[in-house]
């Protein structure tokens, strides 16, 4: 029976491990000057003294060599290296007997006076007794070496570069003789962590959209028969947070193919060539192991519009990168079986060659979730977690409107984060709710210092808010209010917004008049403003400007908008407008403010008792939820008197 051959421990054609040879060559190197030294562990030093006393006066010295002239060793004689006072000399290595020397050294300043002196200690001496000495010029090879060691340094880095990044870099495109390789991140057919469309909840339009691909990847036959040619590119335009990345890993796990995943800024080095090099490699890679599916993320990196302003530089490595992606767009055919996925979030800026049909034919717009596709949402995400069973996801969603299924995920991890820290055996309805005034207004400081005036100016703007919106036909229902300081925040209200496609000017008015509501409170109630109103202030100048640029509201700008959904002003010099409308739109915005702070100052004068009594609750409570602002308040309703001073 003849069974398989051992594998062999090393291949044939294998190299050398050179890095354990440079070890071998350092220890032959310290033998080597250990049998250059007579294997001597060390010489003890003397002084001149020492040497007439104990040495020399007892004709115990064989002999003295003088090295170099600086340096006399001493030799002691074979027959009195067995006494006592020579125990401690030094001994060969390799023998473990006495060494035949030297024995002792000590220095000396000129020859002239060591051959003086060395005559004066022997003048009683016979002649013949007189101890011989010799002269030995020796050369100090580790100094002459000395200059050497920076080329032999270089040399080492050299080697360990070339063999070091080859060999453990190889495989990673990120050797120094590799710059041009992708740096795709692959994952194979049949991978373990696969994502498949059950995994995302929402987005079911644009998952019946990009079924298509799926259905092509898996039986391309079925299209070609029928003479159809699927889609080269589909670019994915939406919010940050929106599922972009995680719908494309979706076809690549649906479809069951090579998934080649890469961000655009991995495109743009130093070197000049390198982004359109890695591109080419990148097709082909995908070519090889089509079907296959190409996920280029934050594509505007390298697929900005190319304009003007670029034409400053003299060479743009993101336009070459743009030119050598446009061209395998154009390259590849069809029958290929390589789709090419992209997303952004800035899709008004990419440049139009690379939006038009037979590149990125398809364009699959993905928006923030509403209200049903959040209750999905919040579904998926709590899969893994271990809930109390008040829990309702639909509350929950309705609590959450604008959040990102990325915002819905930090929900419920931060939620099942407070509940471990609470030692609680489930997630229940208050820590969720906890998580989200977390992830809106920040963490909780109950240890900032706030004097007494400054709590109480807090308590009547935070309630000034609140009195404006309760008396606005427009304006959301307040959910919340707390004067409790939060990230940057001294105090928040929280509002549940209606889910709306379009917005009137009545209702932007009645945001722009909720926004100053906390100022006009100070002025009524303390006689003068603060800087509290900053980031208030910030957003209403920001919808007003909206209101008169983007959206035509204005009165004196009627109908028109210079709202860009291009991109192209960003990068270009000039304005689209010349300085006189800018001047316009200036007084356009400040009438607006003026409207509406004169607007919401009336509102608080006719509500100023149950201003200042909602304050008070609040500086005692620092929370008070929608209960009891309408045992203050009332009933929210549509306050009439007051839709006769819109503009």
């Amino acid at each position: 029976m003849t069974g398989k051959k051992p594998p062999l421990t090393k291949k044939r054609n294998q190299k050398p491990d050179l890095g354990r040879g440079w070890i071998y060559v350092i220890l032959l190197f310290i033998l080597f000057s250990f049998w250059y030294s007579g294997g001597q562990t060390g010489i003890q030093e003397i002084t001149w003294k020492q040497f007439e006393e104990n040495y020399l006066k007892d004709q115990e010295v064989d002999q003295l060599v003088v090295v170099n002239k600086q340096r006399v060793e001493v030799y002691i004689k074979k027959e009195h290296l067995d006494d006592p006072q020579y125990q401690n000399l030094p001994e060969n290595i390799f023998t473990g007997t006495p060494s035949e020397g030297p024995h002792f050294f000590f220095t000396i300043g000129s020859v002239e006076v060591f051959h003086d002196q060395l005559e004066k200690a022997q003048a009683d001496l016979p002649h013949s007794d007189h101890v011989p000495v010799k002269y030995r010029q020796e050369t100090n090879w580790w100094t002459n070496l000395i200059w050497l060691l920076p080329f032999f340094f270089l040399i080492f880095l050299w080697i360990f570069i070339i063999r070091g990044s080859a060999s453990r870099m190889k495989n990673m495109g990120s050797s120094v003789f590799n710059f041009s390789q992708s740096k795709a991140r692959e994952m194979e057919k049949g991978g373990k962590n696969k994502v498949v469309f059950d995994d995302i909840a929402g987005l079911e339009e644009a998952k019946e959209e990009i079924y298509e691909m799926v259905k092509f990847l898996k039986s391309p036959e079925k299209f070609r028969n029928l003479g159809a040619k699927i889609p080269k590119g589909v670019l994915l335009v939406g919010p940050p947070g929106t599922g972009k990345t995680m719908l494309a890993k979706a076809v690549a796990g649906e479809a069951d193919v090579p998934f080649f995943s890469l961000s655009g800024s991995e495109f743009v080095e130093m070197f000049v060539g390198v982004g359109a090099a890695r591109m080419r490699d990148l097709f082909k890679k995908a070519k090889e192991k089509a079907p296959s599916i190409i996920f280029i993320d934050e594509i505007d990196t390298v697929g900005r519009a190319r304009g003007k302003a670029h034409a400053f530089q003299s060479n743009d490595e993101r336009e070459g990168t743009l030119n050598q992606l446009l061209a395998e767009l154009d390259g590849f055919d069809t029958d290929t079986g390589v789709i090419v996925l992209a997303a952004t979030n800035r899709g008004d800026v990419l440049d139009p060659a690379l939006l038009r049909p037979g590149r990125f034919d398809r364009h699959i717009h993905l928006e923030l979730p509403n209200l049903k596709e959040r209750v999905a949402i919040f579904k998926v995400h709590m899969r893994d977690l271990k809930l109390a069973p008040d829990i309702e996801p639909e509350l929950l969603a309705s609590q959450s409107p604008g959040f990102s299924g990325a915002d819905i995920a930090n929900i419920c991890n931060e939620a099942a984060l407070i509940a471990a820290r609470r030692e609680k055996k489930a997630v229940d309805k208050h820590d969720f709710m906890d998580a989200i005034d977390r992830i809106i207004g920040g963490l909780e400081k109950k240890s900032k210092i706030i004097t007494p005036e400054e709590k109480e100016r807090i308590s009547i703007h935070e309630a000034g808010h609140v009195t404006v919106s309760w008396f606005l036909e427009h304006s959301y229902p307040v959910l919340k209010v707390s004067i409790i300081p939060r990230g940057k925040s001294l105090g928040a209200a929280w509002y549940l917004p209606e889910e709306h496609q379009i917005i009137t000017k009545k209702q932007l008015f009645d945001a722009i008049c909720v926004g100053l509501g906390g100022r006009a409170a100070e002025k009524i109630i303390f006689d003068e403003v603060s800087t509290n109103a900053l980031d208030d202030l910030e957003k209403v100048t920001k919808q007003a400007y909206a209101m008169v640029m983007n959206y035509g509201l204005s009165d004196e700008l009627r109908n028109l908008s210079y709202y860009d959904s291009t991109g192209r002003y960003e990068q270009s010099l000039q304005k689209p407008f010349s300085e006189n409308t800018a001047e316009k739109i200036d007084k356009e915005v400040q009438q607006i403010i003026d409207d509406a702070f004169d607007r919401t100052e009336r509102i608080l004068q006719d509500h100023q008792d149950q201003l200042q009594q909602l304050a008070k609750s609040l500086k005692d409570k620092e929370i008070l939820h929608k209960e009891d602002i309408e045992k203050i308040l009332g009933k929210k309703k549509v306050n009439k008197p007051y839709s006769s001073l819109f503009p």
